[in-house]
């Protein structure tokens, strides 16, 4: 398929319409954020996503674009399930419900500092990290399991890992309902079983943070943000359990395409009608992953509390959490009066509610929903917030967006040169491995500074606050 990338002004490109494509592509970014890697078929695949039965309005790019499976990792796609509208796995991606919580210390960086080490010391030997490994919480069975994944964050909640208001600051009130565990493969369950309450590897983390600037007054008050206050952000998904899921249903999907008429231009964007036994099947699945992920962040969370309770004498309040890697069925108008039910797939892109949204808690609904950009080890991350005017289905970025490979990475960062940076930096990185932690060094990443101004330009988010990393746990 031919690529014609036209330029809308400074913040954004269209791909004009070719073959098959339903709608255009829009790229929410600015030149220097397009991928430039050689061989990097993102754009590529935003055009394939708007060949897909049913989309409407166009394939969203968001800035922190990159290449993904099937859809690109910043993509964001919403079909009309009354005509046809597809649901496909790739479009959320192996780590479902993969996403970001941010909870506030009742301490102050220059209190803290003093403490940072030993409080490291302390997440280190605690935190199961890594590939496989295991979890915090062993569960008495396959029964519990199931629990987990129909219950969540509530779920845990209610087993004392955590406490109420919790779930009035997670996304669906800490579990997804419409979660079908008959849905969920035995293999995906064998995986699941050992990992609640896990990281994972690659760029997922447990970071203390301080806030550093303070851009919306307003909302940064009410989200309980100051300058200097300390914060800990959490980013991590649904682990062996998702990853197994999202096979399982891209396998049964390219199964069953040809019987719906259904012809994608990669078969990584396998796919059946959302309205459909295979569709449905999907949605259940997915969202007792879901329910999986929301618990085993509520799992680390809790972890967290109580190492800051014994560092610090002081607790921890969850801000918020949200996923970005999910497929939602909502309501949005389609360019007219009419609001139908869409299914709107986000992968590597994150829920950003307009302020006044029925579906946000009553303390936030006034400012939006909060929106969290982590960086890498080294650089700031940033708290945004929806706003209104968001024509990319109320979508916003998930993070700065890798630019070099993982194989790349490990050829051009060592890990004295990285020990070394981070040191320089004061940042405090506990790692499962140095050599493995080497692929998320902050020079194989986009400019997360600029990809929050390229987000705020296309009316994609508000800028609250600024945040610098004092620690970090990896995978």
């Amino acid at each position: 398929m031919d690529i014609r990338l036209v330029a809308e002004g400074p913040w954004r490109f269209r791909i004009g319409q070719t073959g098959a494509m339903r709608v255009p592509g829009v790229v929410l970014a600015p030149r220097e954020l397009l991928p430039d890697e050689p061989g990097d078929q993102a754009l590529q695949q935003v055009a394939n996503v708007a060949t897909l039965r049913g989309i409407v309005r166009a394939s969203y790019a968001m800035p922190d674009i990159h290449w993904g499976y099937g859809f690109p990792i910043g993509g964001v796609a919403a079909t009309d399930v009354a005509h046809g509208g597809v649901i496909s796995p790739g479009g959320v991606g192996f780590d479902i419900s993969c996403g970001v919580r941010l909870l506030t210390a009742h301490v102050d960086r220059t209190a803290l500092l003093p403490k940072l080490p030993a409080l490291m010391d302390r997440l280190d030997g605690l935190i199961p990290r890594g590939l496989g490994r295991g979890g915090l919480w062993h569960l008495t069975g396959r029964a519990q399991l199931d629990e987990i994944l129909r219950g969540g964050a509530r779920y845990a909640v209610e087993q004392g890992h955590g406490v109420p208001r919790d779930l009035e600051r997670c996304e669906d009130g800490g579990a997804v309902g419409d979660a079908d565990v008959t849905r969920v493969g035995e293999r995906a369950l064998e995986r699941g079983a050992g990992q609640v309450g896990s990281l994972g590897s690659a760029n997922h983390f447990l970071e203390i943070q301080a806030v550093d600037v303070v851009y919306d007054e307003t909302c940064a008050w009410a989200f309980g943000l100051r300058p200097g206050l300390v914060c800990v952000m959490i980013h991590c998904g649904s682990r062996g359990l998702g990853h197994q899921i999202c096979s399982d249903h891209v396998r049964a999907m390219d199964t069953v395409m040809r019987r719906y008429g259904i012809d994608v231009p990669d078969p990584q964007l396998a796919c059946a009608p959302v309205d459909s036994p295979e569709g449905r099947a999907y949605l259940g699945a997915m969202a007792a992953a879901a329910n999986y992920a929301r618990a085993n962040r509520q799992l680390l969370a809790d972890a967290a509390r109580s190492v800051f309770l014994e560092a610090t004498g002081e607790g921890l309040d969850l801000l918020y959490d949200v996923s970005h890697n999910l497929a939602k069925l909502e309501r949005h108008s389609a360019d007219g009066t009419a609001r139908p039910l869409l299914c709107v797939h986000r992968k590597g892109a994150t829920r950003a509610l307009s302020p006044g949204h029925p579906d946000l808690p009553d303390a936030l609904r006034p400012f939006g929903q909060p929106v969290f950009v982590p960086g890498t080890m080294g650089t700031a991350s940033y708290v945004m917030t929806g706003s209104t005017g968001n024509r990319a289905f109320d979508s916003c970025c998930h993070g700065a967006g890798r630019v070099w490979s993982r194989h790349r990475a490990h050829r051009e960062m060592s890990a004295r040169q990285l020990r070394r940076e981070l040191v320089d930096a004061g940042v405090a990185v506990r790692p499962a491995s140095w050599r493995s932690v080497t692929e998320e060094a902050p020079e194989a990443y986009k400019d997360v500074d600029a990809v929050v101004r390229a987000s705020e330009h296309n009316d994609l988010g508000r800028l609250v606050a600024r945040l610098v990393p004092l620690g970090v746990l990896k995978g």
